[in-house]
């Protein structure tokens, strides 16, 4: 009986925030989306998930879908809650924080003002800084910083991410947060090594291009950004103004934690906006996607032309990362995405190069796992060329008596795991999540929720369960080897 209630509230939730009417193939095909769910894996003789069970795995509580085909939108959906404790769903128009997908808008704005002949790409930044100055030093080795450093985050450059600010917190300057001087919370920019070295992901370096907009045009981020970017995309209902207008309030979903936890006052704020401010929904931000393909094949120039789209998708240093975006090759068909997440939320976008397809997917809680198996449902639904190209194994029995030798703690590094017996299987306990192993052989096994990563028990010389390694590059070790 509670089963049957839980599906018939996720189904009123879905219908409630839904009022697109789609014909019977579109509705077939989100039907579809809605119940093949899939990982990175899957097992010889067993079916796929559907969202609600995933939702309820990961104590999802909203969702929110946006599938592109032949570069048009051709469904939007929303699922479960904007604000479990306000009991208001979650639609189409709900607004999610974006998080580092904030990232390819910025490069549109940097590139546009690249075609307007104000800035060029391979000029050192601070020919173009004139609030403030990059304070380069011996660990740059002489070499100057260029813009497109800063936008494919290969400057040599430190601040990975910004953990955000409650509502009570005085808010830094974009300078403060340059500086990494109090009331910013996170450390300076400053060089790592050697820019134009490597690939170092950096979410400061692209704070040093929000400064660099302001100090060209003249105007603050958030407006620049409004009127040059957003109106253009026709993304009316986004906005990367920090704090957030209040007017928008009840279309702003609440952020979650893993375990179901509300992010203390329903959100962060994050003032780095270049890095992480958007605010935005998956309608939206789809027509970001599809400008992007667009422009790609001389059809759509509403920011920049086909030949600085090009150059936008084009890799830079790094074989995956171009300029505010990430490009993969799927056996010899390419795509390009971007992912984000703040506190209490991720996001993901993804759009082939050709033949106009793409997903967005928004999530009001901080696990990812659940982007990436609704993208493959879309992408196994909507047979996207070698998008989705999974391992299949076969997995094997483990004795339920035998699985205790493999219980315990085990620690790589500052990451702690628990493995534990339960309804006769084996399960990691990590960050209070239990996550299911599966055996491949005695000693191999995998979890779904891990990408690409394989596990295999260690023994000792007088064959006590030691430790297990990851992926052959690392090893937690059991605190307690029992005799």
């Amino acid at each position: 009986m509670k089963k049957n209630i839980l599906v018939a509230l996720f189904g009123i939730l879905s219908l409630c925030s839904n009022a697109q009417k789609y014909s019977k193939e579109v509705l077939e095909k989100i039907k579809e989306t809605e119940h093949n769910l899939a990982t990175w894996v899957q097992i010889e003789g067993t079916t796929n998930w559907s969202l609600e069970e995933r939702m309820k795995f990961y104590k999802a509580k909203g969702v929110s879908i946006a599938v592109i085909k032949n570069y048009k939108v051709e469904w939007a959906k929303a699922y479960g809650w904007a604000d479990s404790a306000e009991k208001r769903p979650a639609t189409v128009q709900t607004l999610f924080q974006a998080a580092s997908n904030s990232k390819s808008l910025n490069s549109l704005a940097v590139l546009k003002l690249m075609e307007e002949g104000k800035l060029k790409l391979d000029t050192d930044i601070n020919v173009y800084l004139k609030s403030w100055q990059f304070p380069y030093d011996s660990l740059s080795k002489g070499e100057k910083i260029i813009i497109a450093n800063l936008l494919n985050h290969t400057g040599g450059l430190s601040t990975a991410g910004f953990p955000g600010y409650s509502k009570k917190d005085t808010l830094p300057s974009l300078l403060q947060i340059l500086n990494g001087k109090r009331p910013a919370n996170s450390p300076p920019v400053k060089s790592l090594f050697e820019p134009g070295l490597k690939f170092q992901y950096s979410g400061g370096g692209v704070e040093i291009s929000q400064l660099m907009i302001q100090d060209i045009t003249g105007l603050p981020y958030a407006e620049y950004m409004q009127k040059n970017i957003l109106q253009p995309l026709g993304m009316n209902q986004s906005f990367f103004t920090q704090p957030p207008p209040a007017e928008k309030a009840k279309q702003m979903a609440s952020g979650y934690y893993g375990d179901g936890k509300q992010v203390p006052e329903k959100y962060k704020i994050y003032p780095e906006m270049a890095a992480a401010g958007l605010w935005t929904n998956p309608s939206d931000l789809a027509k970001y996607v599809i400008e992007t393909q667009l422009s790609l094949q001389g059809k759509s120039n509403k920011i920049i032309s086909k030949a600085a789209t090009k150059l936008r998708l084009t890799p830079f240093i790094d074989s995956a990362a171009t300029l505010g975006v990430f490009v993969t090759n799927r056996s010899g068909v390419k795509y390009f995405m971007h992912g984000g997440g703040n506190e209490g939320f991720v996001s993901q976008y993804v759009g082939s190069l050709e033949n106009g397809n793409g997903v967005v997917v928004m999530i009001n809680n901080n696990n990812s796992g659940l982007l990436d198996e609704i993208i493959n449902s879309v992408a196994i639904t909507y047979r996207w060329p070698n998008f989705y190209q999974p391992a299949i194994k076969k997995e094997i029995k483990i004795n339920a008596d035998s699985l205790e030798t493999f219980t315990g703690i085990y620690k790589a590094g500052n990451t702690t795991f628990e493995m534990v017996k339960k309804d006769g299987a084996l399960w990691m306990n990590l960050g209070g999540t239990l996550y299911k192993t599966h055996f491949t052989d005695d000693i191999n096994f995998f979890i779904y929720e891990s990408i690409r990563i394989y596990f295999k028990f260690l023994y000792t010389k007088d064959h006590r369960v030691g430790g297990f390694s990851i992926n052959e590059k690392g090893i937690a070790k059991k605190l307690e080897i029992k005799k």
